[in-house]
């Protein structure tokens, strides 16, 4: 059985499709076919079954397995990180995942700086929604998790940042609205509006609020230029906090903490 195998297990076990899984862990699909049935022939038993619509589904086996084989790849990752970091911050690797307002307008500074300062570390940095980074955290497929308005299940750890954003409502140039600095929350409904996709950090503040909004962070190229016009809904003001999240089965690296607290500095340094 070899790590290599593992991984291939656990990427299919995730994506419920072998294409997609073996570009998930750039293979080829032959491959990744190849991987998994060593494993299946080493265990003697089927590990995964053919679904509806093209799914892939695990096994009773399968199911079974897949907590060890992530605690196994986890626990190497966990190895290699401790090794590389004996010389400091050299070198190392680091995987960052981040919902989109952080991950567009935020982070590309912040992770230039890291690199500045530790050019030995690999670090890569992925987007999506809050959701799906969330699943990743948990997955233990990214060393931290950063998003927006997140409640922590039972073996996450929240590492405290300073980034707060604040939720506002935005209109073009010769908008009616255009000048005004609050709205009653009950004109709303007069214009139609763009809302965020099912999963996204924003939306669900939103929809808790029962307002649409829009990230200061995300639009400050615009408001200094005038692209935009930015106000707040009457008798309220809709803020937010990333959160970095940690998944607690693995150990925090010194990489990992090195790059929150980067994060945590520059986000009091921009907080609006």
């Amino acid at each position: 059985m070899t790590l290599k195998q593992l991984q291939v297990f656990l990427a299919i076990a995730r994506e419920r499709h072998f294409t997609r899984a073996a570009h998930r862990i750039n293979l080829s699909q032959p491959t990744l076919s190849e991987q998994l049935a060593e494993l299946e022939r080493e265990l003697g038993t089927r590990l995964f079954v053919r679904g509806r619509g093209g799914q892939t589904l695990p096994t009773e086996a399968g199911r079974v397995f897949e907590g060890y084989a992530a605690r196994v790849v986890a626990t190497v990752a966990d190895a290699r990180q401790a090794i590389e970091e004996i010389d400091g911050l050299k070198r190392g690797s680091l995987v960052i995942g981040a919902s989109t307002t952080p991950g567009v307008y935020l982070l590309p500074a912040v992770v230039g700086l890291f690199r500045a300062r530790h050019p030995g570390i690999d670090l890569r940095l992925e987007i999506g929604n809050s959701r799906l980074i969330e699943e990743r955290v948990r997955a233990n497929e990214v060393d931290l998790g950063i998003v927006g308005g997140h409640e922590l299940v039972p073996g996450e750890r929240c590492l405290a940042a300073g980034l707060v954003d604040e939720l506002m409502l935005v209109v073009p140039p010769r908008h009616p609205w255009l000048g005004r600095r609050h709205l009653a929350p009950g004109r709303l409904k007069e214009h139609p509006m763009l809302i965020r996709e099912e999963g996204s950090a924003t939306r669900r503040v939103m929809e808790r609020a029962l307002q649409q909004a829009v990230s200061t962070y995300a639009i400050r190229g615009e408001l200094a230029t005038r692209r935009l016009h930015a106000l707040r809904l009457s008798g309220c003001r809709i803020q937010r906090h990333f959160h970095v999240i940690h998944n607690d089965s693995r150990e925090l690296s010194g990489t990992a903490r090195a790059f929150a607290r980067l994060l945590d500095e520059e986000g009091r340094r921009l907080r609006v």
